[in-house]
């Protein structure tokens, strides 16, 4: 079954009268057509009207559609030759985040992604996208090995954060993620980051250090959910709309702040609507993001990583 969101009902009302006039001039043998052709032009301009008109709070609702794509579906749409490879080689294989190389048009790259499921069984074996210490450290495994094989990395996010509980802390999660933060620096080959859902705090982050750092038009990024900014600073986490204005995590806040490089566009009524739309979409972003970047030698791909992260938070007083 569909979710709908309380902003798009009126355009499922809509459609609903398109299904319902359709069955009626089947059952009926009445032209409609007519009648179809204005409802689905009232359709076109309520989807317009509404979708260029959202709050950021409405952007965050949207990351989070349950029917949203995940970077692993994305993966299955635009890339062949996937092979996932598993484990920290110090612990476990933590299944919150997922790797291997892959072909993307032809070109050989490596993949790393956070992982969710659609069902509650599924999400209970991902840990709801929330990713342990052992998780980031497959991730660095991956990325170090794309390092040595002169291999591009893609990073594809879609977390909530990293796993608050008392057993990442005890595997040293903080450590996990500035580990990767620093290493990721290092690297030498091209790296393209892009949040497709949710870009949580330092669980995005661990794997989002980039020579582009991308952002889909519908998703957010940002230090804290807007629930928990609502709880610390409003102490309601009803808050929540009001705390996802403050923080400026939308596309479009993150490419005026500095905070990506650009905003990856989506289908009219969310990715979630059009999903092979979205994935040709992204996969063009991608593959521009690698041209642009194939011919650097890697001191300047370095160089220019850490150029981007050290101009972050950097200001002026007149």
């Amino acid at each position: 079954m569909s979710t709908v969101l309380d902003f798009e009902e009126p355009i499922v009302e809509l459609e609903r009268k398109v299904e319902e006039l359709r069955q009626f001039s089947i059952e009926r043998d009445v032209d409609v057509s007519q009648g179809i052709a204005l409802l689905e032009q009232r359709i076109e301009e309520t989807r317009r009207r509404i979708f260029a008109n959202l709050t950021p709070w409405q952007r965050v609702q949207l990351a989070r559609h349950p029917q949203r794509p995940h970077p692993i579906e994305y993966v299955e749409q635009l890339c062949t030759d996937f092979i996932e490879l598993k484990g920290d080689r110090r612990y476990s294989d933590d299944r919150a985040i997922f790797g291997g190389f892959a072909r993307l048009g032809g070109r050989r790259i490596m993949l790393v992604g956070t992982r969710k499921g659609r069902n509650l069984k599924q999400n209970v074996e991902v840990n709801f996208g929330s990713a342990h210490p052992e998780g980031y450290r497959k991730a660095l495994r991956l990325m170090r090995l794309a390092d040595r094989a002169g291999c591009p990395i893609v990073c594809l996010i879609d977390t909530p954060g990293a796993y608050p509980g008392v057993a990442a802390e005890e595997r040293h999660i903080g450590e996990a993620i500035a580990v990767n933060l620093f290493e990721m620096f290092r690297l030498g080959v091209p790296v393209v980051v892009v949040v497709t859902g949710e870009g949580g705090s330092g669980g995005a982050l661990g794997i989002g250090v980039g020579n582009r750092v991308l952002i889909m038009e519908n998703a957010y990024y940002s230090v804290i959910t807007p629930e928990g900014c609502a709880a610390i600073l409003w102490r309601d986490g009803k808050a929540a709309p009001k705390a996802a204005e403050a923080l400026r995590l939308t596309s479009r806040d993150l490419v005026e702040l500095g905070l990506v490089d650009g905003t990856v566009p989506e289908p009219v009524c969310g990715a979630h609507r059009d999903p092979a739309a979205a994935a040709a979409q992204l996969g063009q972003a991608i593959a521009a993001a690698l041209d642009e970047l194939a011919s650097l030698p890697p001191d300047e791909l370095r160089a220019q990583r850490q150029a981007k992260f050290r101009a972050m938070g950097v200001f002026e007083e007149a």
